[in-house]
């Protein structure tokens, strides 16, 4: 009887556990407060992240859903309800902001289309539920098999959206099935992409999740410290020039295809009519730089340009360990504008070598203070 007792009593008490699941918060008692108090904390998170996730995905699924039923044709077009989408989209944005300019509602539609069944696998057998940056990344991919595979991967072997984006951009499934030793493809691909898996606030920096909360993104984590004091002190100077310039933007986000970029600044200048874009890079300056900065022009003329302004400026502000320089650019066809108009508003290299070498050595003096 009294065996009996006991195993009702402990069959009582398993039924009145609550499950754990993966909304449920883990942890292990390790003896270790700190270290249990931030399992306790870094958990919570990583629930509140992937539910987010989880509700953006559906939402832009539902989204692209609802807009292709209004807007394509028998064969899945869209041109035909390319006003009535570009109408919906201006409506969008007035209400609730970024996130639903045409590109992004186009690819809400692509996104149902490609991924018809997706409400049914956002809680995968194994691994963990793509995030909707993930699958906007996915999108690239042309090829509905090798989607299918980079998705498989994706979701079984954790991988960020960074490395996602570099296996797609790489061609990683092609070189895989091309290789006759796929292991060391494998191994090379995973060494690359390690520091990428080590970010944990890859999610808190992302900024879709920020739009789609309606908060703002935060820049700090786009800037180094040293970064921080040279872009303030040269939004100062800037300022300061008295020249006609107006502060539009401090880490304004662009976004391609591909990638997010952030401006580091954005200036109007009143007295040439036109905007001023500039970048600091902590590197010597290379064509890449340069091509980034006339994609960000071309970006800026489409977008932001009235009738009546002049051609967007980008300023290069290199800020290398052995020189300090900076570079103008403009896009082609615009060189004697540039040459005889712009340059008399704007600061001379020198002095913006200048601005940055002593934001320079004060960090470093502060740096070395707070060492000692």
């Amino acid at each position: 009887m009294e065996k009996k007792h006991s195993e009702k009593g402990k069959a009582s008490l398993d039924l009145t556990r609550p499950k754990l699941n993966r909304n449920t918060i883990v942890y292990h008692e390790t003896g270790d407060l700190f270290a249990d108090t931030c399992e306790i904390v870094e958990s919570a998170q990583s629930i509140a992240y992937a539910a987010v996730d989880t509700i953006l995905v559906q939402r832009n699924w539902l989204l692209g859903k609802r807009i292709a039923i209004e807007c394509l044709d028998e064969n899945g077009k869209a041109d035909y309800g390319k006003k009535t989408m570009k109408k919906l989209s201006a409506e969008l944005k007035e209400k609730y902001g970024k996130g639903f300019d045409f590109s992004s509602l186009y690819k809400y539609v692509k996104f149902h289309q490609e991924f018809p069944q997706i409400l049914d696998s956002l809680s995968p057998k194994s691994g963990r539920p793509l995030s909707w940056t993930h699958y906007r990344i996915l999108l690239q991919e042309t090829s509905p098999e090798a989607r299918a595979w980079y998705t498989k991967e994706a979701q079984e072997q954790a991988w960020s959206v960074r490395t996602l984006q570099r296996n797609i951009s790489s061609q990683y499934y092609y070189r895989i099935l091309m290789s006759q030793n796929a292991e060391s493809v494998e191994k090379e691909m995973k060494e690359l992409t390690a520091s990428y898996q080590a970010d944990k606030l890859e999610f808190i920096k992302n900024p879709v999740i920020a739009e789609f909360l309606g908060l703002s993104s935060n820049t700090d984590f786009t800037e180094s410290d040293l970064e921080q004091r040279i872009i303030t002190h040269i939004q100062k100077f800037l300022m300061e020039l008295g020249k006609g310039y107006a502060f539009v933007a401090r880490q304004q986000h662009i976004r391609t295809e591909k990638e997010d970029y952030y401006i580091d600044l954005v200036f109007y200048n009143y007295i040439l009519k036109c905007f001023v874009l500039i970048d600091l890079k902590t590197s010597k300056i290379t064509h890449q730089d340069v091509g980034q900065m006339d994609m960000y022009i071309r970006m800026y003329d489409e977008m932001k340009r009235n009738e009546g302004d002049n051609p967007t400026l980008g300023i290069i502000l290199c800020s290398d360990t052995d020189e300090d320089i900076a570079k103008y650019s403009i896009l082609h066809g615009h060189e004697q504008l540039f040459a005889s108009k712009y340059k008399t508003c704007l600061p001379s290299e020198e002095q913006l070598r200048e601005e940055i070498e002593i934001q320079k050595r004060f960090y470093y003096l502060q740096k070395e203070d707070k060492e000692n």
